[in-house]
């Protein structure tokens, strides 16, 4: 219960400094929901599922923190969610192998269809990262969907894949709106659907198959 406190006044907080945009008190306060999901997955079964996903939450923690900053720390955010993504990935290979070529080709789409929208409107020096940022995100949707129908517990399944592709859209409106055209619900329906995500990923580490760590 105290977790859940601790994400709802984080949450609440945010969006309020937000809308008045208060940017010292968003800095502040965004990292709370995270970090409570930090908190709350220390009840989960340890498992190196479980590891996984708490190392993608803390560099997405870090992320939080880069991308709120006042200063243009863009590319360092986008580095430390890099490496979420690629915790996030670890994690579903952990325990789900299969090749999935539905899923495969969904998150190929998928990425491809954005990258090409973003590119189309110049990245500039923002191209590369971008691209393998993009990359990235598309094998974690990829393997989060390959787990749907396999041997892990269902519930880890759907979960895990809610919060994926909750994640992906979430990132799709942050280059859509920094890349494309920029429309002033972007930010409430990003920080909401990435919270969504985050929420889901961190869940499906409850219903997950237990692992010797």
């Amino acid at each position: 219960m105290g977790w859940l406190i601790l994400a709802l006044m984080g949450a609440v907080t945010f969006l309020y400094g937000l809308s008045i945009h208060a940017t010292l008190l968003c800095l502040l306060v965004k990292p709370l929901p995270v970090l409570a999901l930090l908190g709350w997955l220390h009840d989960a079964p340890p498992s190196d599922y479980r590891r996984w996903i708490s190392l993608g939450l803390l560099f997405s923690l870090l992320g939080d923190v880069l991308l709120a900053w006042p200063a243009d720390l863009f590319v360092f955010g986008l580095g430390a969610f890099l490496v979420a993504h690629l915790a996030y990935l670890k994690a579903y290979t952990s325990d789900c192998r299969r090749l999935a070529p539905v899923p495969l080709l969904l998150a190929l789409v998928a990425g491809a269809a954005l990258l090409g929208i973003l590119i189309s409107h110049g990245l500039g020096p923002l191209l590369v990262p971008v691209i393998v940022y993009g990359l990235a995100i598309s094998a974690m949707l990829w393997r989060a969907l390959a787990r749907l129908g396999s041997d892990v517990p269902k519930r880890s399944a759907q979960l895990a894949a809610a919060g994926a592709v909750a994640f992906v859209f979430s990132d799709s409106v942050i280059g859509i709106s920094r890349f494309v055209v920029a429309f002033d619900a972007a930010p409430y329906l990003i920080i909401l659907s990435y919270w969504l995500g985050q929420w889901g990923i961190a869940a499906s580490a409850f219903t997950a198959k237990k692992r010797e760590i």
